[in-house]
């Protein structure tokens, strides 16, 4: 075990906030206007996509750096990390999915449902700002 990186787990951070800030003006668009445009339809996917990735690598981190087993996978990170207390139980379940849509993003597992994707832009804006917080709590907990 080795002391947390907190430079690593702020810059983290900080791409979490400035993504949530470039995902803002895209909450109110109507799916039209969001089908209208490939570049904006990216910019959301990738966004998305890096948000979710840092709280991954962000609950890898914090699980192993304190001694807890690596997580086995990208949903079970955010399982774990609620339940050794880093985040709350029940916003870990709420955040766990999004691994799911950025799986489908990356890889292309199945036709991407753009109606789902636009939507996760609000679930995002209210889920990660929560997950930042956490993350701040558990830092100052264990300074």
């Amino acid at each position: 075990m080795s002391p947390i990186d907190r430079d690593v787990v702020r810059r983290k951070v900080e791409r979490i906030r400035a993504n949530l800030r470039h995902l803002e003006p895209f909450q109110s668009l109507t799916i039209k206007e969001y089908l209208a445009d490939d570049v904006r339809r990216a910019a959301v996917e990738r966004f998305l996509q890096v948000t979710v990735e840092a709280a991954v690598d962000i609950n890898s981190h914090l699980l192993v750096e304190t001694g807890l087993p690596a997580p086995d996978d990208q949903h079970s990170s955010f399982i774990s990390a609620g339940q050794h207390g880093i985040i709350d139980a029940d916003l870990a379940h709420q955040m766990a999915p999004s691994t799911g849509l950025r799986n489908r993003l990356v890889h292309e597992y199945d036709k991407i449902d753009d109606a789902k994707v636009l939507a996760s832009v609000g679930t995002a804006l209210d889920l990660f700002p929560r997950y930042i917080a956490a993350v701040e709590r558990f830092l100052a907990a264990n300074a």
